[in-house]
């Protein structure tokens, strides 16, 4: 079929950052893009909060990491860590919480936080900067269906009785949980029997700010009763003084009109203070995860793919590393070096890895608590109670270790025998196939994610001209982007103990080895998918 018969390569129903982010991530690869979302308007809701170094890496490569840390709302010198008490916001018992900066030096960012409309903000600004992307706002998708050359979304005006179709090779679902691209691309999911009514408060109150002076840079706190079996009060900034965010649950027939939330704000704190709502909400405590990422030429990403509670900042980081994930790959499949296989790893490789993010982490951590919860009180056995949380406190360090997203069975990374994909991991210099490549500083004073181009990245440290020679012939001939970074051996690259590290356009390991192997066109044609190499 001609390409006049194709409105883009690409269409990408939801505009929140997952899309959106997407849509740059192709826009930069010159993928014909067209982005639909509802809301011409950003929406004023505090969510999506915490982004890590992982995802700040990917706002330098969408361009736009200066532009995110100067929409902060909290100023930088305060601080943006998180709090976990007992019983209360005020109260004897604290410790840290998801304490990132431990697993800073293996990033070649730091994270930030900011509410997400700001965030939403720089990255329609970007979107709007690439050609060959087009954002349609103020419709919604209706439905989505697929042939054997392409698909094609219908469209209806949220506010209005305009429709439109569109035809594209492939599409993307990134419309939230409730997303039509999902339902009616045959794509089912599983849904977890955890369920709890929660409700979102965003409300100003200064004396609040005032009260919580005591927890100096902090900007968002964890508050544990035994009443609520394990899941949170959970109060966070917004900006510093003034406006607050709170999540908690409330009993299944709540509405805004039968319910004291102000009751409720101050129980959870601890103490009375003035509070003017600008938003009252709610939303269903579940666990949901599709049963596949694909389904043909139709995609799904962010919580269309999955979606949990909004404990510990999963969330929005989870799905913007779909975007990062499936854009080159689509991307190359659309170039002509890319194989299908390359396709199917997008599930391979990200619906594993969420799994595991809502099982070890966001699961794991409602359980455990309403186990110590059940277990120890302060009132029975305050020595027990205080062992028990220090042990706690300290735990949360080793927490933050762990969450180290892999993808070593994946089959387009040269993996060892027994490699698994997931979320549990432990963060390392070492160039390990299917995982993320650590910074290190190279001897011209630069850092190597400096140096990384857009497509795969040969690595060479000390290694011999033969060998970078044999990459570089068998990625022109499969049409293989190649950026080939050279350094003498020595310095901080010893740390990846290995002289040559192929680097995917998403800053993973494909393949790490002292010299080129005997079959690198093979090499090259398993991690692009089993593309064509001649």
């Amino acid at each position: 079929m001609s390409e006049a018969a194709f409105d883009a390569d690409v269409v990408i129903v939801g505009g929140g950052p997952v899309g959106i982010g997407l849509a740059i991530d192709l826009g930069q690869r010159g993928v014909r893009t067209i982005v639909v979302e509802r809301y011409p308007e950003l929406q004023p809701v505090p969510k999506g909060q915490n982004l890590t170094q992982r995802t700040m890496e990917h706002f330098q490569v969408w361009g736009i990491e200066d532009e995110v840390r100067a929409a902060r709302t909290v100023r930088s010198d305060y601080g943006i860590g998180g709090l976990t008490t007992y019983r209360t916001l005020i109260s004897d018992y604290t410790h840290d919480w998801l304490q990132r900066e431990l697993v800073r030096p293996f990033y070649h960012a730091d994270n930030e936080r900011l509410p997400q409309y700001q965030t939403e903000a720089v990255l329609r600004k970007r979107v709007a900067e690439l050609d060959c992307v087009e954002v349609i706002y103020g419709y919604k998708a209706d439905d989505v269906r697929q042939d054997a050359d392409g698909v094609e979304v219908s469209l209806s005006e949220r506010k209005g009785d305009g429709t439109r179709t569109i035809r594209a090779r492939y599409a993307v679902g990134c419309d939230g949980a409730k997303s039509v691209v999902r339902e009616t691309g045959g794509i089912t999911q599983t849904r977890s029997a955890l369920v709890r009514l929660m409700v979102l408060l965003v409300f100003r109150s200064t004396e609040l700010h005032e009260l919580l002076k005591r927890y100096p840079g902090k900007s968002f706190y964890n508050v544990l009763h035994p009443d609520l079996k394990g899941y949170w009060l959970f109060f966070g900034r917004v900006d510093l003084g003034t406006t607050w965010f709170f999540h908690a649950p409330v009993p299944a027939d709540t509405t805004k009109d039968n319910f004291d939330f102000t009751a409720y704000l101050h129980r959870a704190a601890g103490a009375e203070f003035a509070v003017e709502y600008d938003h009252i909400g709610f939303w269903d405590l579940r666990f949901s995860l599709a049963d596949s990422y694909r389904n043909g030429r139709i995609f799904v990403a962010g919580d269309a793919a999955h979606s949990h509670p909004p404990y510990g900042g999963y969330g929005v980081n989870s799905g913007l590393e779909d975007a990062r994930n499936l854009g080159w790959k689509l991307a190359a499949v659309l170039q002509g070096w890319g194989g299908e296989a390359l396709l199917d790893s997008y599930d391979l490789e990200r619906r594993p890895t969420f799994a595991s993010t809502a099982g070890d982490f966001i699961e794991k951590a409602i359980f455990t608590d309403r186990d110590f919860l059940d277990t120890y009180d302060p009132a029975v056995d305050r020595e027990a109670f205080e062992r028990e949380w220090t042990k706690r406190g300290s735990g949360a360090q080793s927490e933050v270790n762990a969450f180290e997203p892999h993808y070593g069975a994946s089959p387009v990374v040269t993996g060892a025998a027994g490699d698994d994909t997931s979320s549990v991991g432990k963060h390392t210099f070492d160039a390990r196939p299917g995982h993320h490549l650590a910074p290190a500083m190279l001897s011209t004073g630069h850092n190597v994610f400096e140096a990384l181009g857009g497509g795969f990245t040969l690595l060479a440290f000390g290694a011999d001209d033969a060998s970078v020679a044999a990459v570089e012939a068998a990625a022109d001939a499969g049409g293989v982007s190649l950026t080939v970074v050279r350094d003498q051996a020595g310095g901080e690259p010893d740390r990846y103990e290995a002289k040559l590290v192929l680097v995917r356009p998403d800053h993973f390991v494909a393949w790490a080895g002292d010299e080129a192997p005997a079959d690198a066109a093979g090499l090259l044609q398993k991690v692009c998918g089993a593309a064509s190499t001649g």
